[in-house]
Protein backbone atom coordinates (compact mmCIF):
# COMPACT_ATOMS: atom_id res chain seq x y z
CA UNK A 1 0.00 0.00 0.00
CA UNK A 2 1.75 3.52 -0.36
CA UNK A 3 1.87 6.37 1.52
CA UNK A 4 -0.09 9.51 1.25
CA UNK A 5 2.53 11.44 2.03
CA UNK A 6 6.49 10.13 1.59
CA UNK A 7 9.22 11.80 4.20
CA UNK A 8 11.16 13.32 1.36
CA UNK A 9 7.72 15.12 1.15
CA UNK A 10 7.37 15.98 4.35
CA UNK A 11 10.80 17.40 4.57
CA UNK A 12 10.18 19.58 1.46
CA UNK A 13 7.04 20.62 3.54
CA UNK A 14 8.62 21.32 6.45
CA UNK A 15 11.57 23.35 5.04
CA UNK A 16 9.38 25.32 2.92
CA UNK A 17 7.81 27.04 6.16
CA UNK A 18 10.86 27.03 8.60
CA UNK A 19 14.12 29.01 9.07
CA UNK A 20 17.16 27.25 7.54
CA UNK A 21 20.56 28.29 8.69
CA UNK A 22 23.52 27.41 6.36
CA UNK A 23 26.60 25.63 7.68
CA UNK A 24 28.61 28.70 7.68
CA UNK A 25 26.52 30.67 9.23
CA UNK A 26 25.88 28.62 11.87
CA UNK A 27 29.31 27.40 12.12
CA UNK A 28 30.15 31.95 12.90
CA UNK A 29 27.28 30.72 15.59
CA UNK A 30 29.24 28.24 17.72
CA UNK A 31 30.88 30.52 20.19
CA UNK A 32 27.84 33.20 20.35
CA UNK A 33 25.78 32.42 24.10
CA UNK A 34 22.75 33.65 22.51
CA UNK A 35 22.78 30.24 20.90
CA UNK A 36 22.20 27.01 22.08
CA UNK A 37 22.73 24.49 18.95
CA UNK A 38 20.65 21.26 20.08
CA UNK A 39 21.74 17.95 18.59
CA UNK A 40 18.53 15.47 17.58
CA UNK A 41 20.74 12.19 16.36
CA UNK A 42 20.98 9.08 17.88
CA UNK A 43 23.35 8.90 20.95
CA UNK A 44 25.32 6.09 18.88
CA UNK A 45 25.36 8.62 16.02
CA UNK A 46 26.84 10.86 18.53
CA UNK A 47 29.67 8.81 19.82
CA UNK A 48 30.62 8.05 16.31
CA UNK A 49 31.13 11.37 14.67
CA UNK A 50 31.61 13.43 17.74
CA UNK A 51 29.30 16.75 18.18
CA UNK A 52 29.43 20.02 17.69
CA UNK A 53 30.97 21.77 20.87
CA UNK A 54 28.90 23.44 23.51
CA UNK A 55 25.85 21.25 21.71
CA UNK A 56 22.68 20.44 23.94
CA UNK A 57 21.56 16.74 22.76
CA UNK A 58 18.67 16.02 22.62
CA UNK A 59 17.17 12.33 21.15
CA UNK A 60 14.76 12.63 18.57
CA UNK A 61 12.15 10.84 20.24
CA UNK A 62 12.01 13.13 23.36
CA UNK A 63 11.83 16.60 21.59
CA UNK A 64 8.41 17.08 22.33
CA UNK A 65 7.82 16.07 25.64
CA UNK A 66 11.89 18.29 26.73
CA UNK A 67 10.33 21.01 24.99
CA UNK A 68 7.30 21.58 26.71
CA UNK A 69 7.42 23.32 30.14
CA UNK A 70 4.09 21.40 30.99
CA UNK A 71 5.36 17.63 30.77
CA UNK A 72 7.32 15.63 33.52
CA UNK A 73 10.07 15.36 30.92
CA UNK A 74 10.84 18.93 30.31
CA UNK A 75 14.47 20.41 30.33
CA UNK A 76 15.44 23.85 31.64
CA UNK A 77 17.78 24.30 29.01
CA UNK A 78 14.70 25.02 26.63
CA UNK A 79 13.67 27.70 28.65
CA UNK A 80 16.34 30.02 28.02
CA UNK A 81 16.28 33.34 25.78
CA UNK A 82 18.59 32.07 23.27
CA UNK A 83 18.38 31.21 19.54
CA UNK A 84 18.09 27.30 18.99
CA UNK A 85 19.47 25.91 16.59
CA UNK A 86 18.19 22.02 15.51
CA UNK A 87 20.31 19.45 14.00
CA UNK A 88 20.64 15.88 12.77
CA UNK A 89 23.21 14.21 10.71
CA UNK A 90 21.40 15.08 6.57
CA UNK A 91 18.68 17.83 7.80
CA UNK A 92 15.44 15.67 7.33
CA UNK A 93 14.93 15.08 10.82
CA UNK A 94 15.88 18.88 12.15
CA UNK A 95 13.52 19.71 9.37
CA UNK A 96 10.77 17.92 10.44
CA UNK A 97 11.17 18.17 14.26
CA UNK A 98 11.26 22.13 14.32
CA UNK A 99 7.83 22.38 11.77
CA UNK A 100 6.57 20.32 14.88
CA UNK A 101 8.13 22.74 17.35
CA UNK A 102 6.78 25.60 15.23
CA UNK A 103 2.92 24.20 15.57
CA UNK A 104 3.89 24.04 19.11
CA UNK A 105 4.54 27.71 19.58
CA UNK A 106 8.63 27.07 20.04
CA UNK A 107 10.39 29.03 17.72
CA UNK A 108 13.12 27.77 16.24
CA UNK A 109 15.78 27.08 13.25
CA UNK A 110 17.78 24.74 12.16
CA UNK A 111 20.91 23.62 10.27
CA UNK A 112 19.57 22.95 6.72
CA UNK A 113 22.48 20.26 5.66
CA UNK A 114 22.65 18.70 9.18
CA UNK A 115 25.85 17.87 10.95
CA UNK A 116 27.60 15.87 7.66
CA UNK A 117 27.68 19.01 5.96
CA UNK A 118 29.17 20.62 9.38
CA UNK A 119 32.33 18.53 9.74
CA UNK A 120 32.95 18.97 5.51
CA UNK A 121 33.03 22.42 6.38
CA UNK A 122 35.96 22.19 8.82
CA UNK A 123 33.52 23.40 11.50
CA UNK A 124 35.03 22.36 14.89
CA UNK A 125 34.22 18.93 16.02
CA UNK A 126 34.40 17.66 19.55
CA UNK A 127 34.65 13.57 20.61
CA UNK A 128 34.21 11.56 23.35
CA UNK A 129 37.45 10.62 25.06
CA UNK A 130 37.22 6.99 25.95
CA UNK A 131 37.58 6.09 29.72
Amino acid sequence: MPLKTSAAQMVAAARARIEEIETADAIAMVDDPNVQIVDLRDPRERERSGFIPGSFHCPRGMLEFWVDPDSPYFKDVFAQDKKFVFHCASGWRSAISVATLQDMGFDAAHLKEGFGAWEKAGGPVEKKTAK
